[in-house]
């Protein structure tokens, strides 16, 4: 079989991510992540229109009312329904809302509308933030007991890229956040780090047949036979994820971008990234020894 050379150049890899993960750091803190109503509080109505409506007209309509921070999605298995996110609604602009989507959709009626304390979304975020660092930390002590303990480091780091390219695709398109989001980056955790073990393994069974090969050369071998397996897996996922996104409505949509974006930076992360921090983590252990 040909072997590749991933290893050999690991900093080409590893700078591009920097590269990415630096720009979106420089967005993060000149202009921040877009928080959407879960996080920040607000307004939430949603409308039965009744019928089939045009959602360019309807945006047109609501952001004509010039609302604070409005957000307007299709929802509804036959998209005839409208949500309205604003985070400031007073009653007469409730009214106002409801007049102008009833004067133009009479069939439309109100299903749901709900205030969003901003309390909660602070707790939202808290909760987020623990699960995420829960999911971590299972995921390092499962490789570490699994392979080695640098092995786990590097698996975490491969994770933490990821959930940094995520965040910085975010902030840089200024893509609101709602709680989709937090599901959708706890999947492509686990997503990840299930194609991160199946190299790993390769590795540690290789390391038992090719005796004192170097690192280096096991993992790029290792690499190359689990390279088909890596991308017809992750191709026929994403494949069906594009289609959720271009043809499950707007209640999705958000979800599903960031699940294209962490699949694709997921499959980077576990071909150029993890295998490599775990070289040089094993290589710096050899030069302390030495």
């Amino acid at each position: 079989m040909k072997k590749y050379a991933f290893m050999e150049r690991k900093w080409i890899w590893i700078s591009i991510s920097l590269i990415v993960i630096a720009a979106g750091m420089i967005s993060l803190i000149t202009r921040g992540l877009n928080w959407g109503v879960d996080f920040t509080g607000g307004y939430i109505v949603h409308f039965d229109i009744g019928e089939p409506y045009s959602l360019a007209e309807a945006r047109q309509m609501v952001e004509g009312l010039n609302f604070k921070d409005v957000e307007v999605k299709e929802a509804g298995d036959d998209h005839t329904e409208l949500i309205v996110q604003t985070s400031v609604l007073s009653q007469d602009q409730k009214d106002q809302l409801t007049q102008t989507i009833i004067g133009r959709w009479p069939k439309a009626q109100i299903i749901r509308a709900e205030n969003v304390d901003a309390i909660i979304g602070k707790e939202l975020q808290r909760q987020a933030l623990i699960a995420l660092m829960i999911a971590n930390v299972g995921v390092l002590v499962y490789v570490a007991f699994r392979f080695e303990f640098k092995s786990g480091v590097a698996a975490i780091l491969a994770l933490v890229h990821d959930v940094l390219v995520m965040l910085s695709f975010y902030s840089i398109f200024y893509i609101p956040v709602d709680s989709t989001f937090v599901a959708a980056i706890l999947t492509i955790v686990g997503y990840s780090i299930n194609d991160t073990i199946v190299i790993f393994d390769r590795i540690r069974e290789n390391q038992r047949t090719m005796g004192k090969a170097k690192f280096d050369d096991i993992a790029n071998i290792s690499i190359t036979q689990c390279l088909t397996r890596t991308i017809n897996t992750s191709l026929t996922t994403l494949l069906s994820v594009i289609a959720l996104y271009f043809l499950g409505g707007d209640t999705i949509k958000d979800f599903t971008l960031v699940l294209i974006v962490g699949m694709i930076s997921g499959v980077y992360s576990t071909v150029f990234i993890a295998t490599p921090i775990w070289s040089m983590l094993r290589g710096q252990q050899k030069a302390a020894r030495a």
